[in-house]
């Protein structure tokens, strides 16, 4: 027994002088390095752009696409979404590279990466746009209490109205605050090129405004005409417009071109197809492909949205396969069309001194250019049409449906306009699995808030105004 205790001492010393040297390391979190470069935080946090440009969900809802095979997504089955990813990913990487470069201790070296005050704006902008896209979808989220760490796991909702306002805020200062120092370092959307962060900003700043113009027109307006007349300007032209870049490789290829490589369960719905074929509009033949087959191959043929049984692909178009599913094409985040719309609508209630019809028409052929059928005579055809040619009358229907046909792969943006307007005049999927069988017009929040965050989940319920499920509308919903 004495030999035995003797081994284990003196193994435990042997142990104790290998390893008493240091002991520093043990308390390092690897999963949250005190060193880190700002530009890698950044260009990880705009790899997740492409999560929500790419997604699937916004251009079912927006019946811009549907479903050949597996029809659940278009017929509302899904009623919670999880929205932790965005927190504890890019919204997490942003807030870091604001404290860097907000810390005295880590801001000297954050300039590696940039100026301080540039990176921090840019932070700042990608964040609101991120924070947009979020409660556009569930409404009130946690915010003003959100991305504090092991500091607050339990962070209170803030009302949809309180969000709205504070980004406001966000992107006015963040414009602002940019200075003549050096651009952003890992930045692949801009290039690090500041007057495009602003150019962003106001004119992700002018659709939030108008899309709070039903509730609170007078803000709306306020907001509106600071952005036009903000320092940087706004998108205006299709060279500025703002598209997410892919690769013709594995490591960033588009995601649509990722889900025909093995299945072909995606085609052009039918109320797009509709629409298209009664606007004699040359766009759908860069929206999607000829048929294959059926009874006029080569046509531009529309899947019934939302209906139960599958259909054979080879009879309907599926999404263009050079601008649409390419493993390069870009997708558009925001584009020129969108914000000429927009303004036009602007000039029609009266915010701006605008000329709408103008404004209109250059929209249209905005998005014809930005889809390559653009020819001069046929375009003065097309909008001399009955149900194209500009009224003022009908204004808000014909800006509303060629602003769905301009937003075409913008699913949740095109959704958002869709509740905001009425335009077009969608109906629900054919065969419907949610329980009111109606259009969604939120997503239901994750079922992780109620066993986590019980209480707070429960006071962003009372703040949503209604129950939590696909039916009740968001503050700006009206």
């Amino acid at each position: 027994m004495k030999n035995i205790f003797n081994k284990i001492f003196l193994t435990t010393c042997l142990l104790i002088s290998l390893g008493c040297g240091d002991f520093g390391d043990l308390n390092v979190d690897p999963n949250n390095p005190t060193v880190v470069a700002p530009e890698t935080l950044l260009t990880n946090a705009l790899t997740s752009v492409s999560s929500y440009v790419g997604a699937t969900q916004g251009v079912l809802y927006s019946q811009m696409i549907g479903q050949i095979t597996y029809t659940e997504d278009s017929r509302y089955e899904i009623t919670q979404f999880d929205f932790s990813s965005w927190y504890y990913g890019p919204l997490n990487d942003l807030e870091r590279i604001i404290d860097l470069n907000t810390d005295e201790e880590t801001r000297v070296d954050a300039n590696i990466s940039g100026s301080n005050a540039n990176q921090i704006a840019v932070a700042r902008i990608l964040k609101a746009y991120f924070y947009h896209t979020m409660t556009d979808r569930w409404g009130p989220i946690p915010y003003s209490q959100a991305l504090q760490g092991n500091e607050n796991f339990e962070p209170a909702y803030d009302s949809q109205e309180a969000i709205y306002t504070d980004l406001f805020k966000e992107l006015t200062e963040a414009v602002a605050q940019m200075d003549s120092g050096a651009g952003v370092a890992g930045d692949f959307l801009f290039n690090g090129d500041m007057n495009s962060w602003k150019r962003f900003a106001n004119s992700l700043r002018m659709v939030m405004a108008m899309r709070i113009s039903n509730v609170d027109a007078a803000e709306g307006q306020k907001q509106f005409e600071g952005a036009m007349g903000a320092d940087g300007g706004y998108i205006s032209n299709n060279a500025e417009s703002v598209m997410y870049p892919y690769l013709a490789s594995a490591v960033n290829a588009n995601p649509w071109f990722t889900r025909f490589i093995t299945r072909e369960d995606w085609g052009l719905s039918e109320p797009l197809v509709a629409m298209l074929d009664n606007l004699n509009d040359p766009r759908k033949n860069s929206f999607g492909d000829g048929t294959r087959a059926g009874d006029n191959p080569g046509s531009i043929v529309g899947i019934p949205y939302g209906m139960e049984f599958a259909v054979d692909a080879n009879e309907i178009s599926l999404p263009n396969g050079q601008y649409v599913r390419a493993q390069d094409a870009p997708l558009p985040i925001m584009t020129a069309a969108q914000m000429l719309f927009t303004r036009a609508e602007a000039a029609v209630r009266g915010w701006t001194g605008e000329d709408a019809e103008a404004l209109y028409y250059d929209a249209i052929r905005a998005s014809m250019e930005q889809w390559n059928v653009y020819e001069e005579t046929a375009f003065d055809s097309y909008i001399q049409q009955a149900n194209v040619a500009w009224d003022s009358a009908n204004a808000m229907e014909l800006i509303g449906n060629q602003k769905w046909i301009g937003l075409f792969l913008q699913g949740y943006e095109g959704w958002a306009e869709w509740r905001r307007t009425g335009y077009p005049a969608l109906v629900p999927a054919i065969d419907p699995l949610n329980e009111s069988g109606q259009i969604p017009v939120r997503q239901g929040y994750p079922t992780s808030e109620n066993d986590l965050n019980k209480a707070n989940y429960d006071a962003g319920v009372a703040l949503l105004g209604g129950a939590d499920n696909l039916d009740t509308p968001l503050w700006w919903d009206k």
